[in-house]
């Protein structure tokens, strides 16, 4: 019972933050000058894992699916297999995972440190507001990019699984791709960037509200960075399953 209401208590102090953090966008506006530096960082240090484990996901997709499929004789279908998982699920989620291991875990102890530093007082002293000048920026910036890797993430999985049915499992590349094309439509690549842009906005505000509210000395920082990465990873995943059930709930 404990445990439960501590989580509605931080549930309730997030969204407070939040909440703060709305207004003070709203009154104080967004330092554009630093929209793109934050997407550029968050972008390119979060590219290359997000290519491998993205590619690598993509192979052990087609050695599943081939053996799975093969005993219904089902073979040839592996790339529809693929493509619905990738494109649907996979593809969101892992982009936003490496973002949140990447980029979340920066956020929170950047902003940790300026907290035990107490350079966020002197930004309040400077009548520089700290949410809007802190957090405006990297909320743009992971919004303008994880879009754009969840795309990558889905070409370099259905390229590693094409790569893997043609050289390995003997499959037709031309057969791989109109199933892989069969099986997914248009919109399926926007709900993939909705679920990017929703998942952009879970991580970004929860790393900084873990930053803002970092305890003092160098163990709140690695505390803070900690939770972070790990409530970022559980309410993604969590969210991942409200979005799926709204986009796809009724063709199920």
């Amino acid at each position: 019972m404990r445990s439960l209401l501590h989580i509605v208590a931080e549930v309730g102090r997030y969204g407070l933050f939040v909440g703060a953090f709305v207004r003070a966008v709203l009154r104080h506006g967004v330092p554009w000058g630093s929209v793109i530096a934050e997407a550029w960082r968050i972008g390119i240090k979060s590219m290359p894992i997000l290519l491998i484990i993205a590619a690598f996901i993509g192979t052990n997709l087609a050695l599943q699916g081939y053996v799975a499929m093969e005993q219904l004789g089902g073979q040839r279908m592996v790339g529809m297999f693929v493509s619905v998982a990738g494109v649907r699920e996979l593809a969101p989620i892992i982009a936003a995972a490496m973002v949140a291991a990447k980029a979340g875990t920066e956020m929170a102890s950047q902003i940790g440190v300026m907290r035990i530093r107490e350079q966020i007082d002197a930004l309040e002293v400077m009548a520089v507001n700290p949410l809007s000048y802190l957090i405006a920026p990297r909320l743009l910036g992971i919004l303008l990019v994880l879009p754009a890797l969840t795309v990558i993430a889905t070409f370099a999985m259905v390229g590693a699984a094409l790569l893997v049915s043609v050289a390995q499992l003997g499959l037709n590349g031309d057969v791989f791709l109109s199933f892989a094309a069969q099986g997914i439509d248009a919109i399926d690549f926007l709900y993939g960037q909705i679920k990017g842009m929703v998942f952009g906005v879970v991580i970004c505000t929860i790393s900084c509200w873990y930053g803002f509210t970092c305890e003092a000395g160098p163990e709140g920082v690695g505390r803070a960075t900690n939770r972070a990465v790990v409530t970022s990873a559980v309410v993604v995943v969590l969210v991942n399953y409200l979005l799926s059930e709204i986009m796809y709930g009724g063709a199920v």
